[in-house]
């Protein structure tokens, strides 16, 4: 049997440094909490449309746009998501300014789980026993915190649900990341346009009104938007997805810990428990998961090792 290939180090050292960004991104966010949270969502979309179609023009001129849109009903797609993703975007920057951290990195720890569920409900995958499990441990997890709070923990469950169906509409859309995004922000642009040369015409706009830093910061979101994704696609194309698939934990992980630690939120033990449900289950599926991807490269080489046995017979073997 060969020996594994070795992994990438850019690829890798791209993926985790997009993780670790999206993780520590609440400490950005809640520098911006004077500022409505639908003023930021305006910004993060105009100056990420700056940043990503301007990077793509330099590199490639016009031709990504027609290679993007080359395929039937991408830009119908793409529009679907684009609204998706605005709205986790909203979602997640409210609850970071208002204080809802924690909650919010719940939404990103039960995600993959959300995505097993809309793999079985809408594409007709089959799960395994493992995979079961560790669903029933995060449904388990997800009621015991709706129990506390007298209610669902709705911020995980729209930036969940609104991210798993983004992801699938993109799986279907055929189109890479970058690409993709940069449509998106074209999308929404003359949206979000409006809407602060509405607030500006209220007097109520952020955005040119003394406060230096903050519109800095506001620019700035565009890029810190886009960088993550283009780190995440390099080092996703050259890492297996299955490392891909553990390292996704980074990113809730830390935004537990900043909420917690960095931003006072309170975490009690009761809290811990409906968290450690969740944690449990994540456990399941990603040991199910490298379990299954490690039995591919053997069944592989059983495979090769097969083929080039000589056939009996003379015949070619099998291909």
């Amino acid at each position: 049997m060969s020996p594994s290939p070795a992994i990438d180090r850019k690829g890798l050292s791209a993926a985790i440094a997009s993780y670790v960004l999206w993780g520590v991104f609440p400490l950005y966010w809640v520098m911006l909490k004077h500022v409505p949270s639908l003023q930021i969502i305006a910004h993060r979309i105009i100056w990420c449309a700056v940043f990503v179609v301007g990077w793509l023009v330099l590199r490639e001129g016009s031709r990504w746009l027609r290679q993007a849109l080359a395929r039937p009903r991408v830009g119908g797609l793409l529009l679907l998501s684009a609204l998706l993703i605005s709205f986790n975007w909203g979602v997640y920057i409210w609850a970071v300014t208002n204080g809802r951290v924690v909650e919010a990195s719940l939404g990103y720890f039960i995600n993959p789980l959300v995505n097993v569920l809309i793999g079985v409900l809408v594409l007709g995958e089959r799960l395994n026993r493992a995979q079961w499990t560790a669903v029933a441990f995060a449904a388990a997890g997800v009621l015991w915190l709706a129990f506390l709070h007298g209610d669902p923990p709705w911020i995980a469950l729209a930036l969940a649900l609104s991210f798993a169906c983004y992801g699938l509409i993109r799986k279907t859309a055929h189109v890479d990341a970058i690409p993709g995004l940069a449509i998106e922000s074209l999308f929404l642009l003359l949206p979000a346009l409006a809407w602060l040369a509405w607030e500006q015409y209220r007097g109520v706009a952020a955005f040119l009104d003394g406060d230096v830093g903050s519109d800095v910061l506001l620019v700035v979101g565009g890029a810190l938007t886009a960088l993550p994704l283009i780190g995440f696609a390099y080092g996703a194309r050259r890492i297996p997805y299955s490392l891909v698939g553990i390292l996704q934990y980074i990113s809730p992980t830390l935004q537990l810990l900043t909420g917690v630690l960095l931003l006072g939120e309170a975490f009690s033990g009761s809290q811990a428990v409906g968290f450690a449900l969740i944690w449990i289950a994540l456990a399941l599926y990603a040991t199910d998961g490298w379990r299954r991807a490690r039995r591919q490269p053997l069944r592989a080489a059983r495979e090769h090792v097969a083929g080039e046995v000589p056939a009996q017979d003379g015949a070619a073997p099998p291909r």
